[in-house]
């Protein structure tokens, strides 16, 4: 039996993304401009990437202009806490906890970044010692 399809972006689907929400709506032909500074790739592979992440709902497209405009579907944030809940769902058996546990042994948090996770810490404490 098939899987069903993701609505998750896959790897280059996320490129494409973030090419948009750094420079905001663009023709097909800008975003495979950008695409190709970091992937060997052709125009027709672009416009069929936009095409597949057009029907899962990541990009919506402007068909009043010539040529057509793509803007991403939802912010950047918006996409990463969706990713984000996917995989703690997925992974770590719906625990926030185990997930930021185990990214913190993995890998060294800069001096900067553990203040910020103190900070939030904090917030979610309501601030209480």
């Amino acid at each position: 039996m098939p899987r069903p399809p993701s609505s998750q972006p896959t790897e280059v689907e996320l490129q494409i993304l973030r090419i948009l929400w750094g420079q905001g709506a663009s023709t097909a032909r800008q975003i495979h401009n950008r695409l190709a500074d970091v992937r060997d790739t052709n125009y027709s592979t672009t416009v069929k990437m936009l095409s597949v992440m057009l029907d899962k709902g990541l990009v919506r497209r402007d068909d009043t202009v010539r040529p057509q405009v793509f803007r991403p579907a939802a912010t950047q944030q918006r996409t990463q806490q969706q990713m984000l809940k996917d995989l703690i769902h997925k992974v770590y058996d719906g625990s926030a906890g185990s997930l930021v546990l185990q990214a913190l042994a993995s890998q060294k948090a800069s001096p900067k970044e553990l203040a910020e996770i103190r900070q939030l810490l904090d917030e979610l404490e309501g601030g209480e010692e």
